[in-house]
C-alpha cells in the first residue's frame, strides 16, 4: 500500500478499535465530521498537524503515532533512541538510581513486552534462589517466565490468581497499542498449560485484601510480595514510553528479613551467590 492509500484504512481501523464514531473523533480532534469522513475515504490528504491531532485524540502510543504519520507521507515526529544512547544518559541515571534505592528488594526494568532490560541485585538474588544461576547475557522475557510451566510457576503458590490478572493486563496492552507483536505475546501466554482454566475462574473479591500478592515458596522459605509498576510521566521518545520499572515489596517481616539476609551474600559485581536453601 502506498502512503496515500494506507492512511485512510489505518485511521478508520484505529477509530473503530477505540470504539469512536466519526462524530466523536472529529469533535476530539477539532475538525468537522465531513472532513474526517473524507480522510477515511481517501478524498482528502491530511496535514501533518491533523495527523498529530488525530493520533492524540485516539490516544495512540508514540510508536503507532509515528506509523500513522508515515502512512500519511510524513516523517515521524517522535524519536526512538537506543537505551544506551548518549541522549538518554539522564534517564539511565534515573533508572540506576531507582533500582539502587529499591535494594535489597527486587526491581527490574522491562520493555512493553516484558523483555528484561535491567535488574538490581535483589532481583538477581530472588530469581537465582528460585530457579538457579542465570547465564550472563541471557535473553529473559518475564511474561514467559511467570506464565510458563517450568520457571516461576513451580514456586508461585497462587499462580492461578497472579496469571489471571497478568494475562488480562497483557491483553489490555495489546488493545492499547494495536501491534501484532503484543497480540502475539498475549496469544502465546494463553497457550501455556493451565492458563485458559485460570482465566475462566472468578476474580477474587475485594475482601481478599487490598492488593494481589505474589506468594513464593521454596523449601522452608516463603516470600510474600506485592509489586508496583512505574512509567515515565512525559516521554517524547518511543523507547522511553515503552519502559516500565517493576518494584517488589515485602508484605511481612519474614520476607523483609530474607531479602536483608540475602543482601549480605550479593557480590559487588551484581551477581548473587546461591543463597542458603
Amino acid at each position: 500500500m502506498t502512503a496515500s492509500s494506507a492512511f485512510p484504512a489505518r485511521l478508520a481501523w484505529w477509530r473503530k478499535r477505540r470504539g469512536l464514531s466519526q462524530f466523536r473523533l472529529a469533535t476530539a480532534a477539532d475538525c468537522s465530521q465531513r472532513h474526517l469522513s473524507f480522510l477515511e475515504l481517501g478524498r482528502t490528504k491530511p496535514s501533518r498537524d491533523m495527523v498529530l491531532r488525530l493520533s492524540s485524540a485516539l490516544d495512540m502510543p508514540l510508536r503507532q503515532a509515528n506509523e500513522l504519520l508515515l502512512a500519511a507521507g510524513y516523517a515521524p515526529a517522535w524519536s526512538e533512541a537506543d537505551l544506551d544512547a548518549e541522549a538518554l544518559a539522564p534517564i539511565r541515571g534515573a533508572l540506576d538510581y531507582m533500582l539502587s534505592q529499591q535494594e535489597p528488594f527486587p526491581a527490574v526494568v522491562v520493555d512493553r513486552r516484558w523483555n528484561l532490560l535491567q535488574a538490581n541485585k535483589g532481583a538477581v538474588a530472588m530469581v537465582e534462589f528460585l530457579v538457579g544461576p542465570i547465564a550472563p547475557g541471557s535473553a529473559i522475557n518475564l511474561a514467559d517466565a511467570l506464565v510458563g510451566p517450568d520457571v516461576l510457576k513451580p514456586h508461585l503458590t497462587n499462580w492461578t490468581e497472579v496469571v489471571r490478572y497478568f494475562v488480562r493486563s497483557v491483553e489490555a496492552d495489546a488493545a492499547v497499542d494495536g501491534t501484532k507483536q503484543t497480540a502475539a505475546l498475549a496469544q502465546r501466554l494463553t497457550r501455556y498449560p493451565g492458563v485458559r482454566a485460570a482465566m475462566a475462574q472468578a476474580a477474587p473479591s475485594a475482601g481478599d485484601g487490598p492488593v494481589l500478592p505474589m506468594l513464593f515458596q521454596k523449601g522452608p522459605t516463603a516470600l510474600r510480595l506485592f509489586t508496583t509498576i512505574a512509567t515515565l510521566g512525559t516521554p517524547r521518545d518511543v523507547t522511553l514510553q515503552e519502559l516500565r520499572v517493576e518494584s517488589f515489596f515485602p508484605m511481612d517481616d519474614e520476607t523483609r528479613d530474607v531479602f536483608r539476609r540475602w543482601a549480605g551474600v550479593v557480590t559487588s559485581g551484581g551477581r548473587a551467590r546461591s543463597p542458603r536453601r
